[in-house]
């Protein structure tokens, strides 16, 4: 495991400088609003707060005490706080740990970094060569360069340093930055063991610690990492915590990491889905999914916002679809964890610019994918469990708008009909009987063929047949990624 080598830290027999975690001052009008007012917000926005002497929520951009650049450069890009940022900034301006449960799209990222930004301000000057003060620690490295894209901006305007670790490119230019010094650093955890264990860089600095999408790092594994470079920064830091849902697992991680912190929570505890979302299921034979997708998507190409995200169960199926609607002229890339960062990024700048509407992905691959204006989600396999289909459809909806999401859901599917079912049921959602009558049938309530079952219709005898007309109409059966899509002598 990365990381072996580092040695354990005797933190009492440490001199450590000492760190100024609270420059907060609550602003009169926030003192002022009354609670009435406080608990009518909270409930509204079914914010749950829980904790020894929590700080009001702020309602407006310049209630955060933030520095006036700061405060301006929130006016010019948004209207006010999300939800998140409102009740996230006085508390962890206050130097208290945090737990935030908190969905994809919240505006989580800038709920933790200016926080963060303002509290190494606050800590003695960087020498050169020093380790940062703010550690942002992340599951994938597309998650890692979007955090660092958020923050780069805002950094900046204060004068900070910010770099972005993670694995699968060249060491030297990251390895470069953390000689010179930095103040935040966002990263993977690979990739930092890999330079606390090489010298390259240290944590004694650190006293900002920020965990996102930690149910994510867990799931895909890293907690032994976790643990490793938390052993190597001090015990006194700042922790915050962020995490899509609120397992065993994580409140293990927040019972260890931190002291007396706070609990945040918007929306229920329970699985939920994002109530923005409309779900459709529809129950198929796997032969009839890829002809009802070009139908879905025949429709999807001729609106406005068209931004969809298709999920897969393979990387052989991404390919394979990918190569099959190119040829068909369908403005399509796939990502998925075989491609290469040089590939990733550019199926990453094409989806999102929009140049290229229509993008496969694995769940792996997702994880990281971090795009505000993803109109529609199919999930082309159903995944293992409710929990991801959760969360893969919540890359619609994102910052409190509409999305939809469909659904392809077969026979084989019919065990996890069920908890499907109370998902869409809790979102108050269309529940097809169709769905309903697989779950009776997995469940043992009911017998008999299902009147879906080897029934055929209209192209869905294997695939294609739709025609893609509208916006999008040809033009993409070769160009810049023909050379491995079908036809033309592209790039790749």
């Amino acid at each position: 495991m990365a990381g072996r080598g580092l040695r354990e830290i005797d933190w009492r027999s440490q001199d450590l400088k000492q760190i100024e975690k609270n420059f907060y001052h609550e602003l009169p009008v926030v003192a002022q609003r009354s609670q009435f007012e406080v608990d009518r917000w909270m409930q509204e926005n079914q914010v749950t707060v829980q904790g020894r002497d929590v700080p009001r929520p702020v309602f407006e951009f310049n209630e955060s005490g933030f520095p006036e650049v700061l405060v301006n450069m929130l006016y010019s890009s948004f209207e006010r706080p999300t939800i998140i940022q409102s009740i996230s900034w006085p508390i962890a301006s206050s130097g208290r740990d945090i737990v935030s449960i908190a969905k994809t799209g919240s505006g989580k990222t800038l709920a933790f970094i200016l926080p963060g930004i303002i509290h190494t301000t606050k800590q003695p000057p960087r020498g050169r060569g020093e380790g940062p003060s703010v550690l942002v620690l992340l599951p994938t490295r597309e998650l890692a360069q979007q955090v660092q894209e958020v923050s780069r901006e805002y950094c900046k305007a204060m004068g900070l340093s910010v770099t972005c670790l993670f694995g699968g490119a060249a060491r030297g230019s990251q390895a470069r930055d953390l000689e010179r010094g930095v103040d935040v650093a966002i990263a993977t955890p690979g990739r930092l063991l890999d330079f606390l264990e090489s010298g390259t860089t240290n944590l004694r600095r650190c006293s900002y610690l920020v965990l996102d999408e930690a149910d994510r790092m867990l799931d895909m594994g890293f907690e032994p990492q976790i643990r490793k470079i938390v052993s190597q920064i001090r015990p006194d830091r700042q922790t915050l915590m962020f995490s899509a849902t609120w397992p065993k697992e994580v409140r293990a991680l927040a019972s260890d990491f931190q002291s007396d912190h706070a609990f945040l929570n918007v929306g229920s505890l329970e699985l939920a889905a994002n109530h923005n979302i409309t779900q459709v299921v529809e129950v198929v034979e796997e032969y009839q999914k890829q002809g009802r997708m070009m139908t879905l998507l025949t429709d999807i190409m001729n609106q406005p916002e068209c931004k969809t995200l298709v999920f897969v169960e393979t990387k052989r199926k991404a390919d394979d679809l990918t190569r099959s609607m190119r040829r068909d002229g369908w403005p399509t890339l796939c990502i998925h964890g075989d491609k290469n960062q040089g590939e990733r990024d550019w199926v990453l700048s094409e989806f999102k610019s929009g140049k290229t509407p229509i993008l496969l992905a694995t769940d792996v691959a997702a994880r990281g994918l971090d795009v505000d204006d993803i109109k529609f989600v199919i999930n082309y396999d159903y995944p293992n469990n409710s929990e991801d289909y959760v969360h893969r459809i919540g890359r619609t909806a994102r910052c409190e708008k509409k999305g939809t999401a469909y659904t392809f859901f077969t026979p084989s599917n019919a065990p996890k009909a069920r908890d499907l079912i109370k998902v869409m049921e809790e979102a108050n959602q269309v529940v097809p009987p169709e769905l309903v009558e697989l779950a009776d049938r997995s469940s043992g309530r009911s017998t008999g063929r299902s009147r879906y079952s080897g029934k055929r219709s209209y192209d869905e005898r294997g695939g294609g047949g739709a025609s893609k007309r509208g916006r999008y109409d040809g033009g993409y059966g070769g160009g810049s990624y023909g050379g491995s899509y079908g036809g033309g002598g592209g790039r790749w």
